[in-house]
């Protein structure tokens, strides 16, 4: 048995819901629309390390360097909404894999959010996009 299934294993005895994933992927979005500071702050682990490689940006390392990123975004009065979709989760060990795409101002974005269960609830530890390709006939 390979480790990926050794993990799905793991994770359906434990009875994680996919859904409370998704969840958490959506109120990282819905902070990020609504320019809501706290609710970003309140997505992001606080007892691990954490990291986050935004378009174009040097990757950023700690949880101070990385909310001070989203601030700066969230504060910023032209930074456009975002969309998301095409949501998938995977799990790995104690982590849970979200892979999508946001589209920014027209351009689409991959994205792999990864979260963690602290304190009874999934948060992020690692969001990293960077702009893809469209190819015709992709799903």
């Amino acid at each position: 048995m390979d480790c990926y299934n050794r993990a799905t294993i793991a994770r359906e005895e434990s009875n994680v819901s996919e859904a409370e994933v998704l969840a958490a992927n959506a109120s990282f979005y819905e902070a990020f629309n609504q320019k809501d500071m706290p609710g970003m702050e309140a997505v992001w682990a606080e007892s691990v390390p954490v990291t986050c490689i935004h378009p174009g940006w040097m990757a950023l390392s700690g949880r101070e360097p990385v909310l001070e990123s989203w601030r700066a975004i969230l504060t910023n009065p032209n930074q456009p909404r975002i969309m998301s979709g095409r949501s998938t989760v995977t799990y790995q060990g104690e982590i849970a894999i979200v892979l999508c795409r946001e589209l920014v101002a027209g351009t689409p974005l991959e994205v792999t959010n990864v979260f963690i269960e602290e304190d009874g609830r999934w948060r992020m530890i690692h969001h990293h996009s960077s702009p893809a390709s469209f190819q015709p006939g992709s799903s």
